[in-house]
């Protein structure tokens, strides 16, 4: 990982958080900022890096691994949570916390930094086919299944993707974007992409939150050592039989190995899914992630 990009990454989200402590910012500022990068700096990324892909039969890999990783993420909290006799709202806050990876706002610049922007379409394909459609799909059932709400209807599930701002500009990339951008065009979306890295840990940073109860520690310690661990060292293992090598590998086992998305955080939170075992899978992963995700970065290059 380039010197440049730790220090930028580490000291935005240091400044996010200060600018929480300290009331410098209102108090809406991560929303209002997580929606200048979902409706701006997100699209930007996938028009810039996804025409330049080539599609093979390991990119079809490449998006069914959340799918895969989901079922047995899924497998394991069951057998964990009768082990431990988890109340349904924890087991169903590690759900979604485990299942949902921060595929899109960390991952891209994360994946950028630690493995070059050759990857970034690959990590493109992961996120918007695989995290993108659980979330809508899978994320919004256990949210009715344990929060006590009403099952989402299919209309209802297909509208929110379609309309969804990434999922615009993906077919957009797919169809009438070309791989050579004019320059004007090219240097406006690379402006806009590069704006993601320092706008998403700035936000990261103004929403974090630590505290938890006590009776909820081993949960974490579960959820934890599933998303940033156990869970990518799956992926590693199960990319090298599939084939995958250089930049889709890296692209695979990074965007396994992000820490917990924030709108799964977000949801739990909504719908009461023990709410603040929730916001520490969050901030706890997002912090621990700065050591984890660098870490699978250099096991990667010693590997290859």
């Amino acid at each position: 990982m380039a010197v440049d990009a730790f220090v930028l990454i580490l000291s935005m989200f240091a400044v996010g958080y200060a600018f929480a402590r300290f009331k410098v910012l209102p108090d809406n500022a991560a929303d209002v900022l997580n929606r200048v990068v979902l409706y701006l700096c997100f699209p930007a990324a996938i028009l810039l890096y996804l025409p330049r892909l080539r599609f093979d039969w390991r990119v079809a890999g490449l998006a069914a691994t959340p799918w895969l990783l989901g079922l047995a993420a899924w497998g394991m909290l069951w057998l964990i949570g009768k082990r431990l006799r988890l109340r349904p709202d924890v087991y169903a806050a590690l759900l979604l916390c485990v299942l949902l990876g921060n595929t899109g706002f960390i991952g891209y610049p994360m994946i950028r930094a630690l493995a070059g922007e050759q990857a970034v379409a690959y990590a493109v394909v992961y996120d918007q086919f695989g995290n993108g459609l659980i979330l809508s799909t899978v994320g919004m059932y256990i949210c009715a299944r344990y929060g006590g709400g009403a099952r989402p209807a299919f209309a209802a599930i297909a509208r929110r993707i379609l309309c969804f701002p990434p999922t615009v500009a993906l077919i957009l990339a797919l169809t009438v974007v070309p791989e050579t951008l004019p320059g004007w065009l090219g240097h406006g979306l690379e402006s806009l992409a590069d704006a993601l890295l320092p706008l998403v840990m700035l936000a990261v940073g103004c929403s974090l939150r630590f505290r938890m109860p006590a009776e909820e520690i081993k949960p974490l310690a579960v959820g934890l050592v599933l998303k940033l661990a156990l869970l990518p060292a799956l992926v590693f293992g199960g990319s090298l039989l599939a084939g995958m090598r250089g930049d889709m590998l890296a692209a695979n086992v990074l965007e396994a190995a992000m820490p917990s998305m924030i709108t799964a955080g977000v949801l739990a939170i909504a719908h009461n899914l023990a709410p603040q075992l929730a916001a520490a899978l969050v901030g706890y992963g997002i912090l621990a992630s700065m050591l984890t995700v660098p870490l699978w970065a250099w096991l990667l290059r010693a590997a290859g």
